[in-house]
């Protein structure tokens, strides 16, 4: 009886819209050059816009602490020796956590500072830029190692700057990075140093015991997750990770 009902229903649905003139909707795609200059800049800007979307994704990686939190996570995963556990989704989506939690005071005072008076039309467009970027200049500068940023500038041939407003972001985002990946890297062989001495003292064991054909991973691995616990790893590292944070 239900399927009857809904095919009458359906039936009867189609004979309203069959009833009715059918309406079409039109697009036009049309491209045509601006009539006035206002016209250009607002076809600019949306232009620039949906750019900035696009790129969105990337420029969270290289203008944020998300490189250094992934990596060392990827290091903690291989020292531990438990394959996919944690899952790489999952590593990834604390690592994202993490970096919205130290960078959410720094974005704030970037809208407050810039975005929210331009769209109050209290400041101009270019004034808007430099202060929503003054934020994010600073926390990279001071995670910057002075080396890393003195070699773009001697790539680009560029005097050395005077304050922070006078470093263009396409040299200090590049120093930034590599300066992020050299602190992981630092800090994933200062994690595997504990779990490697664990392998090399259960490989010695069994080597000592004749157990040479068993694999010192199988032994090791229960070790290090028990040892790992104990300490409360997690809290440790995530602690440890936001305080080398400056």
């Amino acid at each position: 009886m239900l399927r009857v009902a809904i095919l009458f229903l359906m039936l009867g649905l189609v004979n309203v819209f069959a009833a009715q003139a059918p309406v079409v909707p039109t697009m036009n795609f049309e491209l045509s050059a601006p009539s006035s200059p206002q016209q250009l800049v607002s076809s600019l800007n949306v232009l620039v816009l949906l750019t900035l979307l696009f790129l969105a994704p990337s420029m969270v990686l290289v203008m944020t602490t998300f490189t250094r939190f992934v990596i060392v996570f990827g290091f903690l995963r291989q020292a531990l020796g438990t394959q996919q556990v944690p899952p790489t989704q999952l590593l990834v989506m604390l690592g994202m956590i993490l970096t919205f939690f130290v960078m959410e005071p720094i974005g704030t005072k970037a809208y407050n500072d810039g975005i929210k008076p331009y769209i109050e039309e209290k400041i101009g467009y270019e004034e808007a830029f430099d202060k929503t970027t003054l934020p994010f200049k600073n926390f990279m500068v001071r995670n910057t190692r002075e080396k890393d940023l003195a070699l773009f500038f001697r790539i680009r041939k560029m005097e050395n700057p005077k304050s922070i407003e006078e470093v263009p972001l396409s040299v200090i985002i590049p120093a930034f990075v590599i300066s992020e990946l050299k602190t992981a890297f630092e800090i994933g062989f200062l994690l595997f140093l504990p779990f490697l001495v664990v392998d090399m003292v259960v490989a010695s064991i069994l080597m000592s015991m004749g157990m040479m054909m068993l694999p010192p991973v199988m032994i090791s691995l229960p070790f290090k997750i028990l040892i790992f616990i104990l300490i409360d790893g997690w809290n440790l590292l995530v602690g440890n990770l936001i305080a080398s944070i400056k």
